[in-house]
């Protein structure tokens, strides 16, 4: 499910676009990060809600919120052009990448690289590698993944999963999820993203959703 959300997504295209001005390793750590954490949170929601309300009609409610998400997908990969890519959604998230004051949060990374250059001692590395990973570029990744993530349908899908399902289970395959599509962003997310067609992933996962729809109605009439 994760993986149909998500590819071609706005978090998916901030860590491609990210990754080709940045070192990956700081803009994998920091986007993965950003997506456990949310992960973790949308989950642990999820699973307050039986507690409020019986499991049965969690599955129930899970069901009807997959169907709502797969019909709308649906219409909307059918009204597609069959040519549709994600270009024009690329240039929306490096336009907004390049409002950021970018300048000043390179000079910051810079200053601070020297500071610990000049430093000594064993405990010289370890500062190297925290300057490195919690740099500004680091920072401006988890918050704008987090936010870019925040209210998407793979989060309201985490939510729903984890109400009528072991939410450990649901934390593993979310996090595997987006460790996958976070790596082959950074790695080669724009060359991904010109090829992909849009219509394509949005038809499929419209119907994997339908699909987890069909199990929670199955799982809401056993109960």
């Amino acid at each position: 499910m994760i993986v149909f959300s998500e590819i071609g997504d706005k978090t998916f295209l901030i860590a491609a676009i990210m990754a080709m001005k940045n070192p990956r390793t700081v803009v994998f750590s920091g986007a993965f990060a950003a997506l456990v954490v949310m992960t973790i949170l949308s989950a642990l929601l999820g699973h307050a809600v039986p507690q409020l309300i019986p499991k049965k009609y969690t599955s129930y409610l899970a069901a009807i919120l997959f169907i709502v998400f797969g019909i709308r997908l649906l219409i909307e990969g059918y009204n597609m052009d069959k040519n549709a890519g994600v270009e024009e959604e690329m240039h929306e998230v490096e336009e907004e990448l390049v409002q950021k004051d970018l300048e000043s949060s390179a000079a910051a990374l810079e200053a601070g690289e020297k500071h610990h250059r000049q430093k000594s001692g064993k405990f010289s590395g370890v500062a190297n590698l925290a300057a490195l990973f919690f740099s500004p570029v680091w920072i401006q990744t988890f918050v704008m993944t987090f936010l870019g993530e925040w209210g998407d349908r793979s989060q309201i899908a985490t939510i729903a999963m984890a109400a009528g399902q072991d939410y450990w289970f649901v934390i593993l395959g979310a996090i595997v999820g987006h460790g996958l599509c976070t790596l082959a962003a950074v790695i080669g997310g724009k060359l991904l993203a010109s090829k992909i067609s849009l219509r394509t992933i949005t038809l499929a996962g419209g119907g994997a959703f339908l699909v987890f729809a069909v199990i929670y109605f199955r799982e809401a009439l056993s109960l």
